[in-house]
């Protein structure tokens, strides 16, 4: 099967790292995917480090017309056009009447904006509309998609990529100034205000929470302010910066916030149950799925410093508890929500039967 891939972005978040998972996994399945992403963009980089040819292409809005020609040109000998984003989505009516199946994935867990034309969108100008969880299906319906046209295909990650490597917890933690008797929060995502770092640091600062050690992996426009709010706190928290060792980051971490205000899944999560970390996350979109209270890790209202501080000073004190909980998030994620589940389930989408998760 020959897959078109497209994915317009230029930074680099879950929704990328996803893109080049789903790559991976359909070369290995003996599949042959392109994707359509502009020169220079981080996916399309990694892309062709993974030997996945990329075709050079730029849409700067939603009625691109030009970009809508190119990718026309692009679509034909292609048996699948997978859109990866809203704005990749707009380009589907230029796609059609091509002898390619046009897929979108919905990784968003508001209802997308636009009436009638975006119901239009994803009701007529694809064939099938994949939702990486339950919170974005019902936000699909309840901006009028219809139902049955949407198939739940939860992200997924890689376990095996996760193991921490050998020396990688001392090494990172002596480079952060962490000794071996604290406890380490980590949040590794991007640093925007939906991702909620501002609400962890507000909890880190609380009585509730006394001394705890928190480390923000990631770059983006919040990173200055967060600097600022990092560099008040008793002891400091430390923004690092984009990393790309990220089992080195799990490794390092006791714990794993994702305090956000809304989350389509939250494959951060996923990433570090994968490596058996507990994981505190607010109970928002796909991330009330992942986590399930008590059992894989803890679930706070969004939005609450009280309740995220009072959640995280708890497993601070209770390390028996943290390794239970990782363990069974790691469990957890070898049973729902592996990269090969997740290529199985946007396979069978591709070939027009069943494509549920």
């Amino acid at each position: 099967m020959k897959v078109l891939h497209v994915d317009p972005e230029r930074g680099w978040g879950g929704g990328e790292v996803q893109v080049l998972t789903l790559l991976r996994e359909l070369g290995a399945r003996g599949h042959r995917s392109t994707l359509a992403a502009p020169r220079g963009a981080p996916l399309a980089a990694a892309a062709e480090a993974a030997g996945v040819p990329v075709a050079p292409l730029r849409i700067a809005n939603h009625v691109d017309v030009l970009a809508a020609l190119r990718l026309r040109r692009l679509v034909r000998g292609h048996d699948v056009v997978h859109f990866h984003t809203a704005r990749a989505h707009a380009m589907a009516p230029a796609c059609r009447g091509l002898g390619a199946r046009l897929v979108v994935t919905r990784r968003m867990d508001y209802a997308p904006a636009g009436g009638p034309y975006v119901r239009w969108l994803y009701n007529r100008a694809v064939d099938a509309v994949i939702a990486i969880s339950e919170g974005v299906r019902d936000a699909l319906v309840r901006a009028g998609v219809r139902a049955e046209r949407i198939r739940v295909v939860p992200s997924g990650v890689d376990p095996d990529a996760f193991a921490p490597p050998p020396g990688a917890r001392a090494a990172l933690r002596a480079a952060w100034g962490v000794r071996e008797d604290e406890v380490l929060v980590v949040a590794i995502g991007a640093l925007v205000q939906r991702k909620g770092h501002d609400l962890l640091l507000a909890a880190a600062g609380r009585p509730a929470a006394p001394r705890l050690r928190v480390v923000l992996c990631g770059d983006g426009p919040e990173a200055a302010a967060l600097r600022r709010t990092a560099a008040t706190l008793a002891p400091p928290a430390i923004v690092a910066g984009f990393r790309r060792d990220v089992a080195a980051c799990l490794a390092a971490a006791d714990v794993v916030a994702m305090p956000s205000r809304w989350e389509g899944l939250g494959v951060a999560a996923l990433e570090a149950m994968a490596a058996g970390k507990p994981v505190v996350a607010a109970r928002v979109g796909g991330l009330a799925e992942v986590v399930r209270h008590g059992e894989t890790g803890l679930l706070v209202p969004p939005q609450d410093v009280e309740a995220l501080a009072a959640a995280l000073a708890g497993l601070a004190a209770d390390r028996p508890r943290r390794e239970r909980l990782g363990a069974a998030g790691r469990a957890h994620v070898l049973a729902r929500y592996t990269a090969a589940r997740m290529a199985a389930g946007t396979l069978a989408c591709y070939q027009g039967g069943a494509c549920g998760g």
